[in-house]
């Protein structure tokens, strides 16, 4: 099969336009490659229109004009929708072609995925990322993947515009999405802690900004914290990561142990935080919003005053 590039024919796919799945395309655009995308907002296939790429109106649509397609949805169901769904993509998929999947997704569900895609003749690269929006956009961020190496043939060139590392995990699929789940276990508990702390600091009377300062320079310090703090600092909530990503998460990380009966108490806890967020109405909010559970607190406000 052909690899594509700066100098070769050949277009690479993106579904999903979201903050990763921009980043992601946009990486792509400037390593050289034609790039074609597929979201269900009509604004975000303008936008990336204005920024070189060609926008398709169906995944069906794309998938006939690529044979690296990369999924950037948000969970198993829409991954399942935009491959399978009306207008899914496998029916217009050719022979030999690759999907790359990047979604948090149960371990079972990319399992099965790769069964059924295998009966159409389509190869499947388990392939996870983290790293957050600002490193989509500039093509740092980290693949966790794995698959079979007829798979890695067809993303040989593709992965290394995607990420800054790529990590191969094994030649089976679910491998990648378990250690991201182990990611994720982790991600979620260090919001959740960075909240907690930044909330008895505030109720204890700490200045938040002299606070933000003193742990980002101190043992205490995590990436989380020196990431979405800042967010709590401002008074925007607006969504980088939802308060339901880690709902999610969390739950993935809490089933894939419970099937061992292996103990996750503080992924639990930190579960039923984001579930109390989002049941207050926070869901959709950044997940740094989890810090509003927290009663008895003034929190910043966008205007640079306070907010109970």
């Amino acid at each position: 099969m052909a690899m594509h590039g700066k100098d070769q024919a050949g277009q690479i796919g993106v579904i999903g336009l979201g903050a990763m799945g921009h980043g992601v395309a946009k990486s792509l655009l400037r390593a050289g490659f034609r790039v074609g995308a597929y979201d269900v907002r009509v604004e975000a296939l303008t936008a990336f229109e204005a920024e070189g790429g060609k926008a398709y109106t169906a995944p069906t649509a794309l998938a006939e004009a690529c044979d690296v397609l990369i999924i950037q949805v948000v969970n198993a169901e829409q991954t399942e929708q935009v491959l399978f769904g009306e207008q899914g993509a496998v029916e217009a998929l050719k022979p030999g072609s690759l999907v790359i999947s990047c979604a948090t997704v149960a371990p079972a569900f990319i399992e099965g995925l790769e069964a059924r895609l295998r009966k159409h003749d389509i190869w499947l690269l388990d392939a996870p990322m983290s790293g957050g929006a600002a490193k989509a956009a500039s093509g740092e961020m980290t693949l966790m993947t794995s698959g079979p190496e007829d798979a890695y043939i067809r993303a040989e060139k593709v992965l290394p515009a995607m990420a800054g590392k790529v990590y191969r995990l094994g030649t089976k699929v679910g491998v990648g999405t378990r250690v991201k789940i182990v990611n994720q276990h982790l991600a979620g508990i260090h919001i959740a802690a960075a909240a907690e702390a930044m909330a008895l600091g505030l109720r204890e009377g700490a200045d938040p900004v002299t606070l933000y300062e003193v742990i980002t320079n101190s043992a205490g310090n995590s990436w989380m914290f020196e990431n979405r703090v800042p967010h709590i600092l401002a008074g925007d909530y607006t969504p980088l990561s939802a308060v339901d990503i880690f709902v999610k998460d969390l739950g993935l990380a809490l089933d894939t142990a419970r099937r061992t009966k292996f103990p996750l108490p503080l992924a639990a806890t930190a579960h039923q935080m984001f579930l109390n967020a989002s049941a207050a109405g926070h869901g959709r909010e950044d997940d740094s919003a989890v810090i509003k559970i927290f009663p008895g607190i003034t929190l910043p406000s966008s205007d640079g005053g306070e907010k109970a």
